[in-house]
């Protein structure tokens, strides 16, 4: 049975906005996969492949069009594709920085509302791996749940999953077993709208995919028993409607994760911290050793455990070196704007003192 555009998120609100495009003929869809310059999307009539132009910014991957983007098409003539006309303003994204560590962020995905961050309890546990997509997915601005997989290899989940929960304040934490259906009712209760897994290479997202999707339509695969890690079974991002409502947004599994702009994430996945900042006696205290700092004071009580300080700072500094970065390539760009405006002064002066 095919599915309607109202299956992938599709709503009268999204309609509203839709009506000047829909007025230069151009047909809502939403891009179920990307690639470079062509993109498949969902459309009124059925999926469709479409083209994608270049931007003018096109060195920039947060200008391209992601899995999850809501797009105005224009259809194409006879024997023609469709074309992206325009990428709608993204409600949410989830944004990292990109492999190349360059200053650019890397979307993804777009327009989703629960972030299900998975974490597997057959491997080791990684606290500053979880801080970090929990970061990416508070700044997504979307709500994050902490997934814990394969509760069947683990001697105690719920004492990990209570490690877990101090590591996530605001979001919920959840213990499942695709193989037991442990947790997995209440999972599908707390999920809503457009659900995006993320996590490493086997840590049962597919697998997990699979369960909500009711059959096997994501592909899976075995770990390592060495070291617990995976191959990467989901080499493309895609979307699948959910039959209780939703749409399943399914990644590769993530390597790195690099944090790009994320400060407001931080500051909500170390939200005791946040907390107890307010109570220290300078409004810029760093926590490093100022007189009067209630997080020091904290952790020397045992209120807030060294580590947590210490990843918390350890990011906050690797957020900020990503942002003077992102801010010395505006400048760069500004600047090149300028060499090129003068450059043409010279050569329109030079031309006129020719013709003297």
């Amino acid at each position: 049975m095919p599915f309607s555009l109202a299956d992938y998120g599709w709503d009268q609100a999204r309609e509203r906005a839709f009506t000047p495009h829909r007025a230069d003929g151009l047909l809502p869809a939403r891009i179920v996969r990307a690639e470079r310059g062509r993109c498949e999307a969902v459309t009124e009539t059925g999926p469709v492949r479409a083209v994608v132009p270049f931007p003018a910014d096109a060195t920039d991957p947060l200008s391209l069009p992601c899995t999850g983007d809501w797009a105005a098409l224009r259809p194409g003539a006879a024997g023609q594709p469709a074309t992206v006309d325009t990428v709608l303003e993204r409600r949410t994204a989830v944004v990292r920085s990109t492999a190349a560590r360059t200053s650019h962020g890397q979307v993804l995905a777009a327009n989703v509302d629960t972030v299900v961050v998975t974490v597997s309890l057959a491997a080791p546990l990684k606290h500053g791996r979880i801080e970090r997509m929990l970061a990416l997915a508070w700044e997504s601005g979307a709500q994050p749940v902490v997934v814990l997989t394969k509760a069947d290899a683990c001697a105690d989940a719920q004492a990990v999953a209570a490690e877990v929960s101090d590591l996530a304040p605001g979001a919920d934490t959840l213990v499942t077993c695709a193989a037991t259906g442990e947790g997995m009712d209440t999972l599908a209760a707390v999920l809503g709208g457009t659900i995006v897994l993320l996590g490493p290479s086997g840590a049962g997202k597919s697998t997990l995919g699979n369960q909500l999707l009711g059959q096997d339509l994501l592909a899976t695969g075995a770990v390592r028993s060495a070291d617990g890690k995976g191959r990467h079974t989901t080499a493309w991002r895609e979307m699948l409607p959910l039959p209780g409502g939703g749409v399943l947004l399914d990644t590769p599994g993530l390597r790195a994760v690099g944090l790009h702009d994320a400060r407001t994430g931080l500051e909500q996945t170390f939200a005791e911290i946040e907390q107890l900042a307010q109570d220290c006696r300078f409004t810029d205290c760093g926590h490093t050793g100022e007189p009067g700092c209630a997080v020091l004071d904290a952790v020397e009580t045992g209120v807030l455990p060294q580590r947590r300080l210490d990843s918390c700072q350890r990011l906050l500094r690797e957020n900020h070196y990503a942002a003077a970065r992102t801010d010395a390539r505006v400048r760069a760009d500004r600047e090149n704007v300028k060499k090129d405006i003068r450059r043409k002064l010279r050569e329109t002066y030079a031309f006129r003192e020719r013709q003297l």
